[in-house]
């Protein structure tokens, strides 16, 4: 069959093959029965396809492309049983065995039932095809979600893109030749499935480690009280000890008997907060307060929930990735620079605080602005700007900004209504304060955001940097300029240097775009297994396990493929 080319289920003959299947310990008993078995299996796929497109209202022919993979697989294959041998259906379940490690739950792909069939002799036409079918499924769902996900992020967590969307077809398509090609090693289709890149493979392995783990005990939630400081007893540390050795995170050795029920805040402990503060992104400062105390109390068994969240959301991030690429990482406020699948340059990032989120998406830089000028957005002018002027006209002179009619003319600020204030704009010039720094790095995108430079470089030492309206505020950001420059340009390494030093506002134009993504994920892990939780800043992760959990219970009762063998049987 062409690649391009939709399988008619309909169109077929039944398929008689007389092929000698070589086997050790055949699940069928009799090879003469492939043909039936292929019969039956392309009779209950047309029977589920038809009975599926009058409740879509779309002709069968229109579903192969996009709704069901066991169609294609099997058309690829005359509808031939692909697990008629019982050593291959064996390697299967050891294959589907290890996803555990991805996050991905056994229910998922009826494993204690496939466990059951590959353990004992199949008997029958109907039995044998029902196996076949079963496996079949779990196979082809086992490698499409850990390609593409197992969840529509256009349906739970969407990107918006400039350009068009990936194929998703031809990407099922991709996966279900391969999975044709390699029935007798589904390990090494896992494998070649499997997302490659640094931020799965770290989080996949440390997400192993912690599942096989021994499950700490149900600890008593941390009560609220004052502050906790080193130095003071309180009758709440014990129980700090306990959190902080049950923390995924923090990794800290069992505390010994005598030190567990010490309540005493002394320099050890304080030295496991300071840890802890660093691996969730808070204050580290030592101090248990609200926030930390908050962390603390999260369940072992729910932040293994988070990681899980994550490593779906990273697979999306495969779909996205490519190997020359500008990667911002929301939940952490950090940008990478990729060249041919290596980060070359990273820096901190201030990104934007929850009432004006950073959006996620995918653009390319196409051009930089030296010097910029700084139009207020109407967000802005209208919940931060407005109220200082009106407190005080001189806070326009103060800060540079200059009064606009929607031409560019300039307006006289004493005669604008800044109490019911209509028909101009803010424009703050070019200069060290200008909001944008000395450069602005600009994608095309409905949401009017950019990544910038900032005279608020403190912030950049916050270890919690949602601070900004939206837009992507940059440390070193003329490092990034450089790169951006030599790679999508012609132009000599001093030329950016130049651009700024003229202090006027120039525009300078990428010949070769640069792609960008803005994504977004609360767990990262490091190749030593250390993990770090973010904060979930934009309150999306439970949506996320919310829709993984649902899909769960629906894997529990599969599509009745099985229970129509009955009603097509010879």
């Amino acid at each position: 069959m062409a690649t391009g080319e939709k399988p008619q289920v309909a169109a077929f003959p039944i398929i008689v093959l007389l092929v000698a299947f070589v086997s050790s310990g055949a699940v069928l008993a009799d090879d003469r029965d492939h043909p039936v078995v292929a019969s039956l299996i392309e009779a209950a796929l047309e029977s589920a396809l038809e009975e599926r497109s009058v409740a879509l209202g779309k002709p069968a022919s229109a579903l192969f492309s996009t709704l069901d993979a066991k169609a294609w697989f099997y058309a690829d294959r005359g509808f031939a049983p692909a697990w008629d041998r019982n050593e291959r259906l064996q390697r299967l379940v050891s294959a589907l065995e290890g996803l555990e490690q991805d996050g991905l739950e056994p229910d998922l792909y009826g494993l204690a039932e496939l466990r059951s069939r590959a353990a004992g002799e199949v008997q029958g036409v109907d039995a044998v095809a029902c196996t076949d079918l079963l496996a079949t499924r779990a196979y082809l769902n086992a490698l499409l979600h850990l390609a593409l996900g197992r969840l529509d992020p256009a349906q739970v967590d969407p990107i918006w893109r400039s350009g068009r969307a990936p194929a998703l077809d031809s990407q099922r398509l991709r996966v279900i030749m391969l999975a044709g090609k390699m029935v007798d090693d589904p390990e090494g289709a896992i494998q070649r499935v499997r997302p490659d890149f640094r931020q799965y493979q770290d989080l996949r392995r440390a997400y192993a480690r912690l599942a096989a783990q021994e499950q700490p005990a149900d600890l008593p939630q941390i009560p609220k009280g004052p502050l906790l400081r080193e130095g003071m007893s309180d009758p709440r540390v014990p129980l700090l000890r306990q959190r902080l050795a049950a923390s995924p995170a923090t990794q800290a050795e069992p505390m010994p008997a005598e030190s567990v029920h010490d309540s005493v805040y002394d320099a050890e402990l304080f030295e496991a907060v300071k840890a802890f503060q660093h691996a969730h992104h808070l204050q580290v400062d030592g101090i248990v307060g609200p926030e930390t105390l908050a962390a603390l109390n999260v369940p072992f068994a729910d932040r293994l929930a988070q990681i899980r969240v994550n490593l779906e959301r990273l697979r999306w991030l495969a779909r996205e990735k490519e190997d020359n690429l500008v990667l911002v990482d929301i939940a952490g406020a950090e940008i990478s620079y990729f060249r041919a699948g290596t980060v070359v340059w990273s820096a901190r990032t201030q990104v934007g605080r929850p009432s004006r989120p950073t959006p996620r998406l995918r653009s390319e830089i196409t051009h930089l602005t030296f010097n910029p000028t700084w139009t207020v957005p109407p967000t802005i002018l209208r919940n931060d700007k407005l109220p200082s002027i009106r407190e005080d006209i001189g806070y326009l002179e103060r800060n540079r900004l200059r009064v606009l009619d929607y031409a560019g003319n300039r307006l006289d600020p004493k005669e604008i209504d800044w109490d019911n204030p209509s028909g101009f704009m803010l424009r703050q010039d070019p200069g060290p304060d200008n909001a944008l720094g000395r450069v602005a790095i600009r994608f095309p995108n409905p949401f009017l955001v950019y990544l910038h430079d900032t005279p608020s470089q403190r912030h950049f030492a916050a270890d919690r940097r949602a601070l900004s309206s939206g837009c992507v505020r940059v440390e070193r950001p003329m490092e990034l300029v450089d790169l951006l420059m030599a790679d999508g340009s012609d132009a000599g390494p001093d030329h950016a240097g130049r651009l700024v030093a003229e202090d006027r506002t120039r525009n300078f134009h990428l010949a070769r775009p640069v792609p960008i993504l803005l994504a977004y994920w609360t767990v990262d892990a490091d190749a030593d297994g250390n993990v770090r939780f973010r904060p979930d800043i934009y309150r999306s992760d439970e949506r996320v396990a919310r829709a993984l959990a649902e899909q769960t219970v629906a894997a529990r009762s599969p599509p009745g493929l099985c229970s129509r063998l009955a009603a097509v049987s010879p």
